[in-house]
């Protein structure tokens, strides 16, 4: 109850402040060059892999390494966000995957165990931070606009995306594929401003009994002075995340593991997969692939825009059921037009962008949702564990895709343009369990505080 009372300062906010602002706009800055180091692989290999002369068993290799990366650093980072506090982490995620991209430029040629290697540390703190800044986010604004916020900082991934293939269209042929990696040291300097300017989160400090230095954190927040919000009687109990815990919720461990496995399954195959197959299906250059790849993020930029506003204005569980039903229908849409042409464009490319709309968009929804659902103690880790699940996904989605080609064949046309409609059946199969597990079996979280959803599950 002391808890609410300090709380209802950020609760019963009419608008966001400036602080508040510059927090999500820091996260949005984190996360679009976080995923930017993360998808460089996709267009790195699509430069790499025909002069190396990679399989696709060693290209899947290269994909899935820092998918295993994520899923060990998703889960380790989350608890230990719980424990020690979310922006020490937050920082030593940045400095892991910006040094580990740097790292990369100096990869020697044709050395893809290298690449496979440093592409595991790159996704120990890509998932590292993407399991710790989402909770942070969600803790410093109100639940009006908990799910719109979050929403929002995920659109950031899209454009990561779109840096990325930007990059590759204009920078690869010039620095080529070791000057990109280079560019991954760009983040690091956010460490300092991280450590200098932002506080740590309240719903955390109050967790672990330390009223006060919540009561500054709150007023950093909403902008008042911290001696107009009153502390507790007495110091509140701390309480500490054990992993042993989230068996302790069974329907928030299934739906959020299994939500996520099946959402990054689908998405992670199509994002690794995609920037090759417009290679060898339109028959154009890597750097040529890299700029068709731009619109397909910006296709997905607006659905995280948009399902960011569904999420409030539907709830979570019908915005969920929208997204997997939605990108299962139009990756098969997809494949069976892949080799059709609207007068001289590609409908395989124009479908594509739809595609990203609802394939990639939906994770509005699957990234903040896999935190609203624990209790408050647990967020971070709930949150890591279920997108380190899910990061089994990088695995089986490259993988899958790599068994139904023909994982001993060499990079080439025939090998993966015949079996594209199968490869997407594979890939629309997961995004319609997404569906099914959202939209029938999730929790509704919309308009409702992280403490009233802590009280129904305890």
């Amino acid at each position: 109850m002391s808890q609410s009372v300090m709380l209802k300062y950020l609760e019963t906010q009419p608008r966001l402040t400036k602080n508040q602002y510059r927090l999500i706009l820091m996260a949005v800055v984190c996360n679009l060059l976080e995923f930017y180091d993360f998808f460089m692989i996709g267009f790195v290999l699509a430069f790499v892999a025909g002069p190396w002369m990679l399989t696709y068993g060693q290209s899947a290799v290269v994909l899935l390494s820092s998918g295993i990366g994520s899923m060990l650093g998703a889960g380790f980072s989350g608890w230990l966000a719980d424990r020690i506090g979310r922006r020490k982490v937050l920082t030593a995620t940045i400095l892991t995957f910006s040094v580990g991209t740097g790292i990369l430029a100096l990869t020697p040629d044709k050395a893809w165990i290298f690449l496979s290697v440093f592409r595991f540390v790159v996704g120990l703190g890509v998932g590292g931070l993407y399991s710790v800044i989402l909770p942070l986010v969600q803790e410093f604004v109100p639940t009006s606009k908990r799910g719109s916020v979050s929403g929002i900082v995920t659109a950031a991934v899209p454009l990561g995306l779109g840096l990325g293939a930007l990059l590759g269209a204009v920078l690869g042929p010039i620095v080529g594929w070791r000057g990109l990696f280079a560019l991954g040291l760009v983040p690091a300097p956010l460490i300092v401003l991280i450590r200098v300017w932002m506080p740590e989160s309240p719903h955390w400090l109050l967790q672990m009994g330390r009223a006060e230095e919540a009561r500054k954190s709150l007023a950093w927040a909403v902008e008042i002075n911290q001696e107009q919000i009153p502390l507790p009687p007495s110091e509140p109990e701390a309480q500490s995340a054990t992993w042993g815990e989230l068996f302790d919720y069974p329907r928030s461990l299934a739906v959020s593991w299994i939500g996520n496995l099946a959402a990054q399954t689908g998405v992670y195959g199509l994002y690794l997969w995609v920037p090759t197959l417009f290679m060898e299906e339109l028959r154009i250059t890597p750097a040529r692939a890299s700029y068709l790849m731009i619109y397909c993020s910006a296709g997905a930029f607006i659905g995280r825009v948009v399902f960011s506003y569904l999420s409030e204005a539907l709830g979570r569980r019908l915005s969920g059921g929208l997204y997997g039903f939605g990108a299962a229908l139009f990756v098969i849409l997809t494949a069976s037009l892949h080799n059709s042409y609207w007068g001289s464009v590609s409908v395989f490319w124009l479908l594509m962008m739809v595609t990203f709309f609802f394939a990639d968009g939906g994770f509005a929804i699957v990234g903040p949702y896999a935190a609203e659902v624990w209790p408050a103690h647990l967020r971070a880790s709930g949150m890591g564990s279920a997108y380190g699940f899910g990061g089994i996904g990088k695995i089986i989605g490259p993988l899958g895709l790599a068994l139904i080609v023909g994982s001993s064949d060499v990079i080439k046309p025939q090998a993966s343009v015949a079996k594209i409609v199968p490869a997407f059946l594979y890939l629309a199969a997961w995004f319609g369990l997404a569906g099914i597990v959202y939209g029938f079996f999730g929790m509704e979280t919309k308009g409702r505080s992280i403490e009233e959803i802590s009280a129904e599950l305890q």
